[in-house]
């Protein structure tokens, strides 16, 4: 396959982690254009080997800068949901928008983490070197993004641990 055959087999998946990522399908769309971009103007730079994971590095350093640089935000912050290509129940419309909604409330980290691992299905890995970090703090923040991700899926929010100070 050629370069380009290969990067446009990426972008229904480049396509789902942007909307995951920025809960709007009009930044979606900026952010992997802006990626697209990027790949091929660094193509050079691309060594063989796991496309997809280069590709999603770019993005997510792309989107962490977006969240750094101060911007006007018009996302209505209502939680919409990916449009469904098939006419779903009106209980599965439910589930997805809380998901959708639980998934905003979890914190940037722990987000990319979950989206990487669970719906983009990543090995740590690979997870570890999209983001930048250890093996070990892929599995720490896929371990409290799921955790808090039930919690907020149950509808309650955990007792407070009061942790005391013993000499």
């Amino acid at each position: 396959m050629s370069r380009h055959a290969d990067i446009v087999a990426e972008i229904p998946r480049l396509r789902r982690y942007a909307r995951a990522l920025t809960g709007d399908a009009t930044r979606a769309d900026d952010l992997v254009q802006d990626t697209l971009e990027r790949a091929l103007g660094k193509w050079p730079l691309w060594r063989p080997g796991n496309l997809r994971a280069w590709l999603f590095a770019i993005m997510h350093n792309l989107f962490v800068n977006q969240m750094r640089s101060p911007r006007v935000v018009d996302y209505p912050g209502d939680g919409a949901i990916p449009e469904m290509s098939t006419r779903a129940t009106q209980t599965d419309v439910l589930e997805l928008h809380d998901l959708a909604r639980s998934l905003s409330l979890l914190n940037v980290d722990q987000r990319e983490v979950l989206l990487l691992v669970g719906l983009e299905a990543l090995s740590y890995e690979d997870t570890a070197r999209i983001l930048g970090v250890p093996i070990g703090t892929v599995m720490s923040r896929l371990s409290r993004g799921r955790e808090r991700l039930r919690v907020l899926l149950a509808g309650c929010e955990p007792a407070e641990t009061h942790l005391r100070v013993v000499k």
